[in-house]
């Protein structure tokens, strides 16, 4: 059985063949997802997600790119989602600088905001990070996110960033890069880090694997990515997908 950490099902690319979807990943032996929403509308439709289909998981967040239109109603309205019962982590959140949208100071006051509530509600965070590591990990540092945990998800950074970010108590998440020919960082990282510390994602509909690499990525095909895994540690499939699974249900607190 398989674990999908990151899914975006509440995307405008699944509105067509949903039901297919979901149908055509628990063939291919998902057993659980994650639905991240990160603005209003696809929080909403997380929620809608996960009242619906007993085996879907919500995260509730703020996306860094969107940081400048979050309101403290916003945060307000996040915080009361917490209590939940199918909420199970803060996130999307962290910093985006490729992206130009939202100003940085402005990304790192509302990353620092969604941490301290996360750790109010007592939840592990999903960490968003493009080309900001340094200040991720500071900003993790000074806010005292290990206290809570999480996941860098879709981790794209070096061995000894992933070895800082297990020392604050978090999980790497490997997606469809791992798969990529030409993806040597995420390789050394599936190599290095313990499998007791790893998740697996697709982050769906984007980022698809080997061989549907700028397709529309979907949930069956976090196979792929524990498959490139269990063959890079040399163990079985069964194996990586047990173990993720555990971790899975470990840091999001699923019995």
């Amino acid at each position: 059985m398989l674990f999908d950490t990151h899914v975006h099902l509440n995307a405008e690319q699944f509105e067509e063949d949903l039901t297919e979807v979901i149908k055509r990943a628990q063939e291919a032996g998902v057993a659980n997802m994650i639905v991240v929403g990160f603005d209003r509308p696809t929080i909403t439709k997380a929620m809608e997600l996960v009242e619906t289909y007993d085996f879907l998981y919500a995260a509730v967040g703020w996306h860094p790119v969107d940081a400048i239109d979050m309101t403290d109603a916003d945060l307000e309205w996040i915080e009361s989602l917490a209590a939940h019962p199918k909420v199970v982590a803060i996130g999307e959140m962290g910093l985006d600088y490729y992206w130009d949208k939202s100003p940085k100071e402005i990304q790192m006051e509302v990353f620092r905001k969604q941490i301290r509530l996360a750790r109010r509600v007592k939840l592990p965070i999903i960490i968003h990070n493009r080309e900001a590591t340094a200040d991720i990990v500071t900003i993790l540092r000074e806010e005292e996110a290990s206290l809570v945990g999480g996941i860098m998800h879709c981790f794209s950074g070096s061995v000894e960033t992933a070895k800082e970010c297990l020392e604050m108590n978090f999980y790497i998440s490997l997606g469809g890069p791992v798969t990529f020919k030409n993806a040597k960082k995420p390789k050394e990282v599936a190599a290095e880090v313990p499998l007791d510390r790893l998740l697996i994602e697709t982050d769906c509909p984007y980022l698809a694997p080997h061989p549907f690499r700028g397709k529309r990525n979907e949930p069956a095909y976090v196979k792929l990515v524990a498959e490139q895994i269990a063959d890079i540690k040399q163990v079985s499939v069964e194996e990586v997908a047990r173990i993720t699974t555990e971790n899975a249900k470990k840091i999001f607190g699923i019995n």
